[in-house]
C-alpha cells in the first residue's frame, strides 16, 4: 500500500477533523494565563498550551496506532505472502498517525506565537521536538497492542489508558513518574528545558517502544525475541528512572538565557529587553532611593541591580555588589522604591523580633518616601488588636528616631538589625 493510499484510506482521513476540533477546545479551554503575562518569551508561550495537550497527542498516536494495527489484522495482511518487510508496512500506516498527533502539538503553539506576535527560538522548539519523538514511540506501542485483539476494543482502551497515565502523572508521587511521562512542566520567563530533562522521557518512551518493536522480529524463536525485547526495554527505561529518581517537583531547567539591557552607573540597572520599557525610570528611582539611604550612612551603593525576573523561579540571592530584584514586577506595580527599602533590611539571623523588623522597615520606607507601600503591606497582614497595638509602638519608635541627626539614624538602624536577632 502506498503512503498516499494509506493517507486516504486509513484513520487519518476520518479522525483528523475530530482531533483538530478537540485540540482547539483544549487550547482555548485550558488557557488560564493571558499571553501578555509571558512578555513575548517564546519558550513559555510554547510550554503553556502544551501542558494540556501532551496527553491528547500521545493518546491520539497510541489509539490510532492500535486501530491501524487492528485494521491490518482484520484484513489478514500478515497472512499474505511476504513481499515487503512488516516494518515497512507498519511505517506506511503509522506515518499519517504520527503526522496527525504532531498537529495536536503544532497547532496550539503556532496559535500562541502568532497571537503574541513572537518568533520561535531554538529553546522554544525543544519541547515540541521531544513530544514529537514520543508521539512516534506511542504510535509504535499502540500498533503492538492492536495486534492482541479486535480494533474496536484495543484502540479505545489504548487511547484512554495513555491519556490517563500521562495526564495524571503530575498528580502522583514519587516525582520521577511525571518526569518520565512526557508531561513536561510549564516554563516561567527566562527558563528553558535542560537537555537532560528532555532525554529522560525520550529514553523511557523509546525503551517501551523498542521492546514492542523487537517483538515483531521475523523469527520463530520466541525466546530470543522476548529476551532481546526485555533487555533493550529494561536498559532504556531503567536509565531514565535512574536519572530522574532524585529530581524534585520540577525538572532541571536552564535559566538566565535572556538578552539584557542596562542603563546608568552606581547603580547600573539591567532588565530583559522584552520588559525594559520602563528601564530609564527605574534607574532614576533606584538611584534616588539609594542616595537617600546613603545620606544616612546605611548602605553602600550596589554596583548592579539586575532583574531577577530573567532567572525564572530559581532566582539567586542578592550580594552586597549585585542586588537581584524583580524589576519587571516593580515596574508594573510602581513599588521599586519600597523594594529597595526592604532590601536594606537584612537581619543576620532567621528568627527576628517583629517589633525590630517592622521598625527597621518602617524607618527605611520613611527615609525613601515609600510609606504608602509600607502601610499597604501592613494592612494586608491583618488588623487585629495585637497588630494595631504593635504598629502604634513601631510608629512611636520610628518617629523618635527620625528626629535624630542623619548619621545617628543610620547608627540606630544598624544597631536595630543586631538587636532584632537578640530578641530585644
Amino acid at each position: 500500500m502506498k503512503f498516499t493510499t494509506s493517507l486516504k484510506t486509513g484513520a487519518f482521513r476520518w479522525a483528523c477533523p475530530f482531533v483538530l476540533l478537540l485540540t482547539l477546545f483544549y487550547y482555548f479551554a485550558g488557557q488560564s494565563t493571558p499571553l501578555s503575562a509571558y512578555h513575548g518569551y517564546a519558550p513559555a508561550l510554547v510550554a503553556s498550551p502544551l501542558m494540556t495537550l501532551y496527553a491528547l497527542a500521545y493518546a491520539v498516536a497510541a489509539g490510532l496506532g492500535a486501530w491501524e494495527s487492528g485494521r491490518l489484522k482484520s484484513a489478514r495482511v500478515w497472512n499474505l505472502a511476504p513481499t515487503r518487510s512488516r516494518y515497512a508496512i507498519a511505517c506506511n500506516v503509522l506515518i499519517p498517525i504520527a503526522l496527525l498527533s504532531w498537529l495536536v502539538l503544532i497547532v496550539p503553539i503556532s496559535l500562541s506565537l502568532i497571537r503574541a506576535e513572537t518568533l520561535p527560538t531554538v529553546d522554544s522548539m525543544k519541547l515540541p521536538i521531544m513530544a514529537m519523538i514520543l508521539c512516534v514511540a506511542h504510535s509504535a506501542i499502540g500498533f503492538s497492542i492492536g495486534l492482541l485483539g479486535p480494533q474496536v476494543i484495543t484502540a479505545p482502551i489504548t487511547a484512554v489508558a495513555t491519556w490517563v497515565l500521562v495526564a495524571f502523572s503530575r498528580a502522583v508521587q514519587p516525582y520521577w513518574i511525571r518526569h518520565v511521562s512526557g508531561q513536561y512542566a510549564d516554563l516561567s520567563f527566562g527558563e528553558a528545558p535542560s537537555m537532560t530533562s528532555l532525554l529522560v522521557p525520550v529514553l523511557f518512551g523509546a525503551g517501551i517502544a523498542s521492546a514492542a518493536v523487537l517483538l515483531w522480529l521475523p523469527t520463530y524463536k520466541t525466546g530470543i525475541k522476548v529476551v532481546l525485547a526485555l533487555s533493550v526495554g529494561t536498559a532504556l527505561t531503567f536509565s531514565a528512572y535512574n536519572i530522574a529518581r532524585s529530581w524534585p517537583h520540577d525538572p532541571p531547567l536552564v535559566t538566565g538565557n535572556i538578552s539584557m539591557e542596562c542603563l546608568g552607573d552606581t547603580p547600573e540597572v539591567c532588565m530583559p529587553k522584552e520588559t525594559s520599557a520602563a528601564l530609564a525610570k527605574l534607574q532614576q528611582e533606584a538611584s534616588a532611593a539609594l542616595g537617600k539611604l546613603r545620606d544616612n550612612d546605611v548602605v553602600k551603593t550596589p554596583e548592579l541591580i539586575t532583574d531577577s525576573f530573567a532567572e525564572g523561579r530559581t532566582a539567586r540571592p542578592s550580594t552586597d555588589r549585585v542586588w537581584r530584584l524583580n524589576l519587571t514586577s516593580a515596574a508594573e506595580q510602581h513599588d521599586l522604591t519600597f523594594r529597595i527599602a526592604a532590601s536594606v533590611v537584612r537581619f543576620p539571623c532567621e528568627n527576628v523580633n517583629i517589633i525590630a523588623s517592622h521598625s527597621a522597615l518602617r524607618w527605611a520606607t520613611s527615609v525613601t518616601g515609600s510609606d504608602e507601600q509600607y502601610a499597604a503591606r501592613i494592612s494586608q497582614e491583618g488588623q487585629d488588636p495585637g497588630s494595631l497595638q504593635r504598629e502604634k509602638q513601631v510608629t512611636k519608635i520610628v518617629a523618635t528616631v527620625r528626629r535624630l541627626p542623619a548619621k545617628e539614624q543610620g547608627q540606630w538602624f544598624k544597631a536595630n538589625l543586631t538587636a532584632g536577632c537578640q530578641g530585644a
